[in-house]
């Protein structure tokens, strides 16, 4: 097309077929209608946001990513932190608490398989066979259901505290504290009871505990085991049972931050609200 309009051996003019030279921050027609179209059509930016950031590439915005919505942040608080503490704390309690509920533990009859579980793991020289052993798997499963009560409360206790950590996280994640403050002072209540309430709790799961530890089905059954040569049978805590006293103290701990936390964030967001231009917040 350039050329159509020059004369048939007459030498190429470079200065008038080369492209119109666009000035510094123009550009040409059809790329400038397309900006327009997309900035006519851009969504509205969002409460926070401001137009460095829509401008922004993707990569450097999140992409729409998990970094780049509130419900990340609402998990980043401290207040949201010592609840995450708060589950996993109630988590190992449930965990420790059903070693006792789940194990028998003593003389599991295996040897009276006979065969190579006779010999090869030391059953023809166990000392219990025969009405021994059968007396062993007697004290054993009695001794088993005295520990079975203390260990079902332990495990239901540690439950319904795992269930009222999950359902504060989940409220923060849906903004209930911020639209509703008096939120934030229910909460602290709860923690303040369960927090004190912990503390007799343990009391009475460790005197339960000494309680069968110390009647003559333990010691019947201590003595028995001691006397084929057997240790680790005796009438006293195993490391499952202190666990649940250590996770517990811990979770006093973290449910008594957990009050601190929620009336500052209470007076936080009851002064962001009292602003009239003020931004959301995640207590």
């Amino acid at each position: 097309m350039a050329d159509a309009g020059r004369r048939p051996g007459k030498p190429r003019d470079w200065r008038h077929d080369r492209p119109a030279v666009v000035a510094v921050g123009e550009q040409p027609w059809p790329w400038r209608q397309q900006q327009q179209h997309q900035q006519q059509h851009r969504p509205p930016p969002s409460r926070g946001t401001t137009l460095a950031s829509l401008d922004a590439p993707a990569e450097a915005r999140g992409g729409g990513g998990l970094l780049d919505k509130a419900l990340c942040r609402a998990l980043c608080t401290a207040r949201a932190c010592c609840q995450q503490l708060q589950l996993l704390l109630c988590m190992l309690i449930v965990i420790c608490s059903s070693v006792s509920y789940n194990s028998t533990g003593g003389y599991t009859g295996l040897f009276s398989l006979g065969s190579i579980y006779y010999y090869q793991y030391g059953g023809a020289y166990s000392g219990l066979s025969g009405a021994d052993g059968e007396k062993a798997q007697q004290l054993d499963a009695q001794f088993h259901q005295l520990k079975v009560p203390p260990a079902q409360v332990a495990m239901a206790v540690g439950g319904a505290l795992m269930a009222f950590a999950c359902f504060q996280i989940v409220a923060s994640l849906f903004r209930v504290p911020w639209h509703c403050p008096a939120w934030l002072i229910a909460e602290a209540i709860l923690d303040v009871a369960i927090a004190i309430g912990l503390v007799p709790a343990l009391y009475f799961y460790y005197h339960r505990l000494h309680e069968i530890y110390a009647s003559s089905l333990c010691k019947e059954r201590e003595n028995l085991y001691q006397s084929k040569g057997y240790r680790g049978f005796g009438c006293s805590l195993h490391g499952a049972e202190i666990a649940v006293g250590f996770f517990a103290g811990a979770a006093i701990v973290a449910f008594a931050v957990a009050v601190v936390l929620a009336v500052r964030g209470f007076k936080i967001v009851r002064t962001l609200q009292a602003k009239p231009s003020s931004h959301s917040y995640e207590p």
